[in-house]
């Protein structure tokens, strides 16, 4: 087989992870890793974590467990894929500085992602500087294992063009191809961000609208029970909308029999067809898909210092890596003064 294509993604650890992150990543890194056509690493990304987080370490520390035992419980094999943790990669920080020495702060200023969560975060004035340059930790994250393919959602296609940039420049500044530009690879459509319980476009922590990949048979039927659908079906004979119902957007997604679903679907909009009725089938189908990935994770619960063992052992791995780039950048550079 001719050279596997490298990837690089991740998470960042600020509590368990969602169904969303399910649909919109961890189900297209376990195909990816398991079609043996790619070199596979998962980035645990504490330290991107910090940057709005640094007053509040603890919260990164108790997730990082978590997030991994989400990966592994999902289907991520260490012994296929690489999971490694940001902070414990030394190479990163000097790739980071040597990348913010030719990236301007108004570019950062003007990535669309960036201004947007400063947006979100409601910063202000008071933007932390490292969530400022965390663009330009990526690009370290990205370009340290010479990363060709990056899965992403298409919010970060900003992100992937900032590091583009970053190789050009440092390939064209010092006259050497030490790296590799990366491209995205995007979710099938449709299967991107899916909504929030409660009807928003996201589902997020901060919303309280979400259902864990660990979360229990019965927290998972409450959830479900309580979804957005349509605020005008107040009979059950009355007609219903299907755009923008929450739980038929999540049975497009999750359901397998999508015969049924259009079914389902039809008579909710002629009338005669209940939101009870809907929600315990979604319930029925969520169950199925949840209760083995929840019974996994439940194993892997079992012994945490085995789930740190894997975490260091892939985290090493990744340091000789990131090292071997970071020597390369070096002689480009011209500093690399005792070598």
């Amino acid at each position: 087989m001719a050279d596997k294509k490298v990837i690089l993604t991740g998470d960042r650890p600020t509590g368990k992870l969602h169904i969303g992150h399910y649909v919109g990543s961890l189900k297209n890194r376990v195909q990816l890793q398991n079609s043996g056509e790619y070199d596979t690493n998962i980035m645990i990304a504490d330290m991107q974590a910090l940057t709005d987080n640094a007053r509040d370490p603890e919260k990164i520390r108790n997730s990082l467990l978590q997030v991994a035992l989400d990966y592994l419980a999902v289907g991520i094999d260490p012994e296929k894929s690489t999971i490694l943790v940001q902070s414990q990669i030394d190479a990163l920080n000097e790739l980071t500085m040597h990348y913010l020495n030719i990236v301007s702060v108004n570019r950062l200023m003007r990535n669309p992602t960036v201004k947007t969560e400063i947006q979100q975060k409601k910063f202000g004035e008071s933007v932390p500087a490292g969530f400022l340059i965390y663009p330009v930790s990526q690009a370290a994250d990205i370009t340290a294992f010479k990363a060709d393919t990056v899965p992403v959602g298409e919010d970060q296609e900003p992100m992937l063009e900032q590091t583009r940039e970053i190789v050009r420049s440092i390939n064209g500044i010092y006259g050497k191809d030490v790296l590799v530009e990366p491209e995205g690879y995007f979710p099938p459509k449709g299967m991107g961000r899916i909504p929030g319980l409660d009807g928003n476009a996201k589902m997020s922590k901060s919303l309280n609208n979400c259902i864990y990949l660990s979360d229990d048979e019965d927290t998972i039927q409450k959830k479900v029970m309580s979804m957005y659908t349509d605020p005008n079906h107040i009979h059950v004979e009355d007609p219903g909308k299907v755009e923008g119902n929450t739980v038929f957007t999540y049975l497009d997604i999750f359901a397998e029999d999508k015969a049924k679903v259009a079914d389902l679907k039809a008579q909710y909009e002629h009338g005669g067809l209940g939101d009870v009725k809907i929600k315990r089938y979604l319930n029925e189908v969520l169950q199925a898909e949840l209760a083995p990935i929840r019974e996994r994770r439940m194993e892997f619960e079992k012994d945490p210092q085995g789930v740190y063992d894997i975490l260091k052992a892939g985290s090493e791995k990744a340091s000789k890596v990131a090292n071997q780039t970071l020597d390369e950048v070096r002689d480009a550079i011209g500093i690399n003064y005792f070598k």
